[in-house]
């Protein structure tokens, strides 16, 4: 597996066609409404299995949040586990450009997906492109273990 932040024409073009195919062929989703005014300036992620481009994602700022979008991975390649090292590589990018809490507006399916991933269900159920979505929400910042954790003495230590 290999992750890019997309840089070349070439990359976008291989998101959009897993987009495509994902969101338009499979969900139904309208061509129109899956690519917008925010294409050059979001960060995209484009993540090979085997050296074949696999799934994609982006993100971009909006209110001082990372917001998660177009997260998607190819039928043939969604065993891999690839739907999370897409999110988890979009939050190291937001990471690093100071961003410290995400966002996204997930499918209902997807939900318990994004529970494991840390993400906390902020909205009631919405629709978007005529399938149901909810808000959720995930801080960035480490968490740091607590100094009384470190030190607690075990049961029945001296």
């Amino acid at each position: 597996m290999k992750i890019e932040h997309v840089t070349t024409k070439e990359q976008l073009e291989e998101v959009f066609r897993i987009r495509k195919t994902v969101f338009v062929e499979e969900q139904g989703v309208p061509l129109k409404d899956e690519f917008d005014e925010h294409e050059e300036t979001a960060k995209h992620m484009l993540i090979y299995y085997n050296n074949e481009p696999a799934a994609s994602g982006r993100f971009r700022i909006v209110d001082d949040y990372a917001k998660i979008e177009r997260i998607c991975v190819l039928k043939e390649f969604r065993k891999y586990g690839l739907g999370k090292e897409v999110v988890t590589s979009l939050e190291e990018a937001a990471k690093k450009e100071g961003l410290t809490q995400s966002k996204l507006h997930g499918q209902v399916q997807a939900e318990p997906f994004y529970h494991k991933l840390g993400y906390k269900t902020a909205s009631d159920v919405f629709m978007e492109d005529g399938i149901p979505h909810v808000i959720m929400k995930k801080s960035l910042r480490v968490k740091k273990a607590s100094l009384h954790s470190c030190f607690s003495k075990e049961k029945g230590s001296p």
